[in-house]
C-alpha cells in the first residue's frame, strides 16, 4: 500500500477492520491518534528549527552577557583567588577570631606571592571596594616585599604600615575571602558590615544609592504623567484628523527618531542655557529681568524637559493606534441621550484609550529608569539617575561587581512594578497598535 504524507490535510480513511472495531486508521493503515501525533510533532520540529537561529543569536548576544554581568554582583574572586592562604586560615577560625601568629605568617606569605606575581593590585582593589583607601596600602607595601619578608611576620608587616592591625581591614579580607559575597547588594542599599559582621547604614555623608533608586523612579514617574498630558491630545488630534492630514502631522511626531538623541539632548542643552533662548525670550517679553535669567539646565528641571519631548512619541503612538479604531458614533450617542461632552469623555471615550495608555505608560516608565545619557549632559548633580552611577562603575571606577549589583536591583525593581501593574491592570489589554 502506498503510504500517504503524514499531515493535518492527509486523506483519512477507514479500513473494513477499523470500521468493525470503531478505530480511525489512515490511509496506510496508521491509526488516526498516532499519525496526528506524529504531524504535529514534525510541525513543531519544524517551527523550532526555524526560529532556532534568532533563538542562538538572542541567547549567545543577549542573555548569556547579561547572565555573566549579573553573576558579577554576587562572586568576585579577585582576593580569594589571589590570597590562598589566608583565605584558608578564615575559613579555619570563626568570626572574631583575632590574627594570631598563623594568620601573619599566611598574610605574609601571600602579599609576598602576589607582590612578586604582580597581581596584588587585583587584591588591593577587591579589599578597596569594601573598604575605600585600603588599595594603596597593598600596592605600597607590595613594592617593599617583592624580594621576601624575614619573620617575626606581625612587626614586619606592622613596621611596613600599621594599618596592617586595623580590625576592620581584617574583617573586611574575612569577608572577601570567599567569591561569593552580598557585600556589593549591601553597598547599593546603604549598607555595611561592622568588625563583627552586624549590617548597618553607612555613614550619612556617603548614603547615595538609595537616594538615586528613589530619585530615578520618581523622576521616571513625573515624565510618565507629563509625556500623557502632552501626548494624549496630539494622539487625539492625529486620530480624529482625515487621513491625509494626519499622516502630514504624523511625520512631525516621528521626525525626533530620525534625529539623533545627542544632537537632540545638546540642543536643549542650547536652548535652556542661561543665555539660551528660552532665556533671551523671556527676558524679551518682559516675564522676567536680565538679571533674573532661570537656571533650566544641569538640574532636574533639564532633565525632565529634555527627556519629556524624547520620549513623548513613545505615549502618543500607542495611544493614537487605539484611538483610530474607537467609533465617533458611541460619543455622539452618548450626547445624543443627554450626557455632557465632559460626561461622553469620561465615561465612553477615555476607558476605550486605557490600553493605549497603559502601553504608552509602561513603555515610557521602563525607558526613562534606564536612561543615562540625557541626564549625565542636562542634569547636572542633581539631575543624575541611577543609571549614571552604573555607568560610572562600568567606565571610571572599573568596579563592575556594584555596577552588577545596582544593575540587578534595578532589573528587579522594574520586573515588580510590571507583576504588579499585570495583577491590578493586566499586561493582555496593552495595545501597542
Amino acid at each position: 500500500m502506498a503510504h500517504a504524507a503524514l499531515d493535518p490535510h492527509a486523506a483519512i480513511a477507514t479500513t473494513a477492520s477499523g470500521v468493525g472495531s470503531g478505530t480511525l486508521t489512515t490511509a496506510d493503515g496508521q491509526p488516526l491518534a498516532r499519525a496526528l501525533a506524529r504531524s504535529q510533532r514534525r510541525a513543531r520540529r519544524r517551527a523550532f528549527l526555524l526560529v532556532l537561529p534568532l533563538l542562538a543569536f538572542i541567547v549567545i548576544t543577549f542573555v548569556v552577557p547579561i547572565g555573566q554581568m549579573l553573576q558579577r554582583s554576587f562572586y568576585n574572586d579577585g582576593f580569594s583567588a589571589n590570597m590562598p592562604q589566608v583565605s584558608a586560615w578564615f575559613a579555619q577560625t570563626e568570626r572574631g577570631t583575632q590574627p594570631d601568629d598563623a594568620a601573619w605568617a599566611a598574610l605574609a606569605a601571600d602579599l609576598v606571592a602576589t607582590s612578586q606575581a604582580r597581581s596584588i593590585g587585583v587584591v588591593g582593589t577587591r579589599i578597596n571596594y569594601d573598604l575605600p583607601g585600603s588599595r594603596s596600602l597593598f600596592t605600597s607595601t607590595g613594592r617593599k616585599l617583592r624580594d621576601g619578608l624575614e619573620p617575626p611576620y606581625r612587626e614586619a608587616l606592622l613596621e611596613i604600615n600599621e594599618e596592617w592591625a586595623d580590625p576592620q581591614l581584617w574583617s573586611t579580607m574575612r569577608e572577601a575571602s570567599t567569591p561569593m559575597t552580598a557585600n556589593f547588594y549591601l553597598a547599593a542599599a546603604d549598607r555595611t558590615r561592622d568588625t563583627e559582621g552586624n549590617i548597618q547604614q553607612v555613614d550619612e555623608r556617603q548614603q547615595v544609592y538609595v537616594m538615586l533608586f528613589g530619585r530615578t523612579f520618581w523622576l521616571s514617574a513625573v515624565i510618565t504623567v507629563l509625556t500623557f498630558i502632552l501626548g494624549f491630545p496630539i494622539a487625539h488630534l492625529l486620530a480624529t484628523l482625515p487621513m491625509r492630514k494626519s499622516n502630514l502631522l504624523m511625520i512631525l511626531v516621528l521626525l525626533p527618531f530620525w534625529t539623533s538623541l545627542l544632537v537632540r539632548t545638546t540642543s536643549w542643552m542650547v536652548l535652556l542655557q542661561q543665555q539660551g533662548v528660552v532665556n533671551d525670550i523671556l527676558v524679551w517679553l518682559g516675564v522676567i529681568g536680565g538679571g533674573q535669567r532661570l537656571q533650566m539646565i544641569y538640574n532636574q528641571t533639564g532633565t525632565i524637559i529634555a527627556m519629556t519631548h524624547i520620549l513623548l512619541p513613545f505615549m502618543i503612538l500607542p495611544l493614537y493606534s487605539v484611538m483610530r479604531t474607537i467609533n465617533p458614533s458611541y460619543v455622539r450617542a452618548a450626547r445624543s441621550l443627554g450626557a455632557t461632552s465632559w460626561t461622553a469623555f469620561r465615561r465612553i471615550y477615555f476607558p476605550q484609550t486605557l490600553p493605549g495608555l497603559g502601553a504608552g505608560a509602561m513603555l515610557v516608565f521602563i525607558l526613562a529608569v534606564g536612561y543615562y545619557i540625557t541626564p549625565a549632559l542636562v542634569g547636572g548633580s542633581s539631575g543624575q539617575l541611577i543609571s549614571n552611577m552604573i555607568a560610572m562603575h562600568m567606565t571610571d571606577t572599573l568596579n563592575w561587581s556594584m555596577a552588577a549589583a545596582l544593575a540587578a536591583l534595578l532589573l528587579g525593581s522594574v520586573l515588580i512594578l510590571y507583576w504588579l501593574y499585570d495583577r491590578l491592570v493586566g499586561v493582555d489589554n496593552l495595545k501597542l497598535g
